[in-house]
């Protein structure tokens, strides 16, 4: 493992932080961004209030902030995790959760779900945060077991109050990141509605910073790197919150990559490595982006799209028709919308090169 960039080489990690440490696939490309901001940190790491360990990465959905964060985690040397924010999150998800420990006799009276979320979250040996248990014991998404898990801590009091009870607490996977100098991927904060989370995340961004838990005052580990990814414009998102925003070292706006940085990592990702084949369809990708843009159309044509679209077709599909479903109907399914990205494919000739490539494919066969 290449060892540039790493912030604390010296550092020994475990066994289960080493398995968290992302590996780069033979497809991944390295950008200017990841470069640029490899560099930036690695030159700032030991300049005391100059440091940069808050990174905001923000643009389109497909433009490749989350392979980002993770290439970050490789060059870095830290173990990576993520946490996702949604619209109802509370301090509770930015800190942890306190429950008690239910006797025996109890826990075999509750329902046989609560049982095996109670079960796991007491045979637990810390290294994940209760959300993550919850969401490995039920197998459910994180935002339908931080749910559970509110509902479960809400039964639990109502059952033991008045009792002398035993608490635990348990860490959120921010906490564990913050606490443990992990590269924490805080995705989507733009969706949250409580001002009281975003002013807890705010406080933990200090360089100095502390989250205040129940049991203690944890303060920032000298490595932890919060890379926050956001979307643009996007409904049900709010502009990024001025305070959180101060507190970010460097911002990278993640748009397309240049044309021939898609095309080698559409190669590599697909196996196709037909070049004329991959110029046209990435043409046709950059247009109906900047056609997107241009007319406020909310969807958007991306670095996803593309791949899925080179696969489709080196895959013997119809260039023209995979269009449609591996790109345009992800854009829009306005039919008013749909018309302006078909004549903005005609008028500039991409119409007739997707029909002259479908021809030349189709020979080859």
């Amino acid at each position: 493992m290449e060892q540039e960039y790493y912030v604390s080489p010296a550092r020994k990690l475990t066994d289960a932080e080493q398995q968290l440490v992302w590996n780069k696939p033979q497809s991944h490309k390295t950008s200017a961004e990841e470069q640029r901001i490899s560099k930036e940190i690695k030159r700032n790491w030991n300049r005391g209030e100059m440091k940069i360990a808050n990174i905001l990465l923000e643009g389109d959905a497909g433009s490749g902030k989350t392979q980002l964060a993770k290439a970050l985690s490789y060059n870095l040397g830290l173990p990576y995790t993520k946490v996702t924010c949604f619209a109802d999150m509370d301090k509770s998800d930015v800190i942890g959760a306190i429950l008690p420990i239910i006797p025996t006799e109890q826990l075999e009276k509750m329902e046989s779900e609560e049982q095996t979320v109670l079960q796991a979250l007491y045979e637990s040996d810390g290294f994940h945060s209760a959300t993550e248990i919850v969401m490995q014991a039920l197998a459910v998404s994180r935002e339908h077991a931080t749910h559970k898990l509110k509902q479960l801590m809400k039964k639990v009091e109502q059952n033991t109050e008045g009792e002398s009870v035993e608490y635990r607490f348990y860490p959120s996977e921010i906490v564990r990141a913050y606490q443990n100098g992990y590269l924490l991927e805080i995705q989507e904060p733009t969706v949250i509605r409580d001002a009281a989370v975003l002013m807890a995340l705010n406080s933990a961004l200090e360089l100095d910073g502390s989250i205040n838990l129940p049991t203690e005052i944890v303060r920032r580990h000298p490595d932890f790197v919060a890379v926050i990814t956001t979307n643009r414009n996007y409904a049900g998102t709010r502009p990024l919150n001025e305070s959180l925003r101060d507190r970010v070292q460097h911002t990278e706006k993640m748009d397309l990559p240049a044309k021939e940085v898609m095309l080698e990592r559409a190669a590599a990702k697909t196996g196709f490595d037909d070049l004329e084949v991959l110029g046209v369809l990435a043409d046709v990708i950059i247009l109906l982006d900047e056609t997107a843009r241009a007319n406020a159309i909310k969807g958007v044509a991306g670095m996803r799209s593309f791949f899925y679209w080179v696969d489709a077709v080196a895959g013997g599909a119809s260039a023209q028709e995979s269009l449609y479903h591996k790109v345009i109907y992800k854009i829009t399914t306005d039919p008013e919308e749909i018309k302006i990205l078909e004549d903005v494919l005609k008028s500039r000739g991409l119409q007739e090169s997707l029909n002259e490539l479908e021809a030349n494919l189709k020979k080859k066969v």
